[in-house]
């Protein structure tokens, strides 16, 4: 049986992978390869990254590049497996990050490094969310109101008895329903809260009702046509009781707080 053998250097005393040792196949081609010049879309209000035609972490992403921005653009070869990245960076430009990478893996049983550098052309757009939110665009209203109509507390005594059952209850919402938050407005007889998903409002305003012992109406009322069909946009008041246990620390809102407040700010 002949002797197997590296057809580039020769060797007879390391195995082979058609006919190439594995130093000189890494000395051939690279490990892992990567695009001259990658793109990153992001929002810069909220952090979402855009994925193809989507939009992507939205409120959950930093709005600065980093490192799983950098490691979605690394190609390894099928026999890789990546360990770890040091990245370093070296920009004069913000928006076209100059990064290098120093790739720790592992191909064919053994250790070894290598550098990756690429120029990351970063592009801020707003994404669909924060674009509605800033045209106060809305499909839902929750009103936060007392029990009653006529006002038998002092409006600012009730804004924050009101807030604070709010706020109270807020952190058991999902964070689809806390995302359609667009913003709010103070009232004489409590708050309206704007909402950009009508079914991320009803659910809360349920969650709300339960948590609060409060009292929920729900009506709608015509708004537009949209594809022949008639659009139809909802409020859902909220009539919270005043014996309500609250927590002992106070969260209200504080004293000249913009009557057109953004959820990030405010919530």
């Amino acid at each position: 049986m002949p002797e197997e053998f590296c057809v580039v250097c020769g060797r007879t005393d390391v195995s082979t992978e058609a006919g190439v040792c594995a130093d000189c196949y890494a000395g051939r081609q690279a490990l892992v390869k990567v695009p001259e010049r990658p793109k990153v879309v992001l929002c810069p209000t909220c952090g979402a990254r855009m994925l193809g035609a989507h939009w992507e972490g939205r409120g959950r992403s930093p709005t600065l590049l980093g490192a799983e921005d950098l490691y979605a653009f690394l190609n390894p070869d099928p026999e890789v497996a990546i360990r770890t990245v040091e990245w370093t960076e070296d920009s004069r430009h913000p928006l076209l990050r100059e990064v290098e990478g120093t790739v720790h893996l592992r191909f064919r049983g053994t250790e070894r490094t290598q550098r990756v550098a690429m120029t990351v052309k970063i592009e801020h757009r707003t994404c669909e969310d924060c674009s509605r939110r800033s045209g106060h665009y809305f499909t839902a209203t929750i009103q936060l109101r007392g029990m009653e109509d006529r006002l038998r507390e002092k409006s600012p005594q009730l804004r924050e008895r009101l807030m604070r059952a709010w706020e109270s209850a807020l952190p058991e919402a999902r964070p689809e329903w806390q995302r359609a938050l667009s913003w709010f407005e103070e009232r004489p007889e409590g708050y309206d809260f704007y909402l950009t998903d009508t079914l991320s409002a009803r659910s809360l305003a349920r969650l709300m009702k339960s948590r609060l012992s409060a009292r929920l109406k729900e009506s709608a009322t015509l708004w537009g046509r949209k594809n022949g069909q008639d659009v139809y946009r909802v409020t859902l008041c909220l009539r919270v009781p005043p014996a309500l246990p609250m927590p002992s620390a106070a969260s209200g809102p504080s004293t000249g707080r913009s009557r057109r407040a953004s959820r990030t700010a405010a919530l």
